[in-house]
């Protein structure tokens, strides 16, 4: 039995109560895998942002036993530019070698600790303007979900932090824990998209004329080759009305939607069959094993074979 992975979140005033409690709902559904502590600044109360107040058992130095350290979101107008001196001591007492992980306006305390310097990072969209001034020195991408560069993971606003601690486990343990964790607490093992199809923009009315109906047509027709022109047509439109009313609707353009589908669709056959890499590029509509190789790296780092062996152990050379 692998040892237990110690979880602490480090609670701070303004919190918010959702997000606070993420970790310990998500990462406790996985078995006895992981043990969720929180704790404060000072190991007083934490004022969150509702109306009540949180008291927490644990003080900073329960940061000196984590392997894996999770800062919720706190309020907007907490926010700062510099760390408060509480917080740098805090801080001061994690390990080296720990994991940490932002939620949302989480990435400021990081951000502003300099932990994120030089590294990707994202947070919640609305707050990604101030974010991206007060931290050029970040590379803020605000249109993902979350960001995994190794030791350091941040995510986007509220429900991402869901995202987030799924995809911990699903990198610790495999898909399978991971989607059992995901059953148990009934949310979706993996989101498609990022931030992008969440950020306010005008929505026309689901009506005849939009493009679900290309969109559904396409998902069903992955293996088959198709176009721009293919899609417009599926939904009555012309190509330049179709990509602007897909943009508007889905908050990507056409092509980049398709390509995410098919390498979505990718993933799913490399984690839960042993077919050979290039059938499964033609399931999924790509011209080949290279193309799909090629897609695959670009959107998540890795080769098939990486990602299957990550998800489903070692194969045969021939997958």
């Amino acid at each position: 039995m692998a040892p237990i992975h110690r979880v602490v979140v480090l609670a701070v005033d303004g919190v918010y109560p959702f997000e606070l409690g993420i970790p310990s709902r998500v990462f406790e559904a996985a078995d006895g895998r992981y043990e969720v502590l929180t704790c404060s600044v000072d190991g007083r109360p934490v004022r969150t942002n509702s109306d009540f107040s949180i008291t927490v058992e644990h003080g900073p130095e329960a940061l000196r036993t984590a392997d894996t350290v999770v800062i919720p979101p706190f309020t907007t107008t907490a926010v700062t530019m510099e760390v408060p001196r509480a917080m740098t001591q805090a801080l001061a007492c994690v390990a080296p070698g720990a994991r940490l992980v932002s939620i949302c306006t989480g990435a400021f305390v990081l951000a502003a600790a300099g932990l994120l310097d030089g590294r990707p990072a994202t947070t919640h969209w609305m707050v990604a303007d101030l974010f991206r001034t007060w931290f050029p020195q970040v590379a803020l991408d605000p249109d993902v979900l979350f960001i995994d560069d190794g030791d350091v993971l941040t995510s986007a606003g509220a429900a991402s932090g869901l995202d987030v601690c799924l995809h911990l486990i699903r990198k610790d343990h495999g898909s399978e824990v991971a989607n059992q964790v995901a059953r148990r607490c009934i949310v979706p093992p993996w989101r498609d998209g990022g931030q992008a199809q969440y950020i306010q923009h005008p929505v026309p009315e689901a009506t005849a004329s939009g493009t679900a109906t290309a969109r559904q047509w396409a998902l069903e027709n992955l293996h088959e080759p198709m176009t721009l022109t293919d899609l417009a047509e599926h939904s009555h439109m012309s190509l330049r009305t179709f990509a602007r009313r897909f943009t508007e609707e889905v908050g990507m353009s056409p092509g980049r939607w398709l390509i995410q589908q098919r390498v979505d669709r990718a993933r799913h056959l490399l984690e839960t069959t042993d077919l050979p890499v290039d059938e499964i590029a033609g399931q999924v509509g790509f011209a080949g094993g290279t193309s799909l190789r090629e897609h695959l790296h670009t959107a998540i780092g890795v080769s098939p074979l990486a990602y299957r062996r990550t998800f489903r152990g070692a194969l045969s050379p021939t997958h």
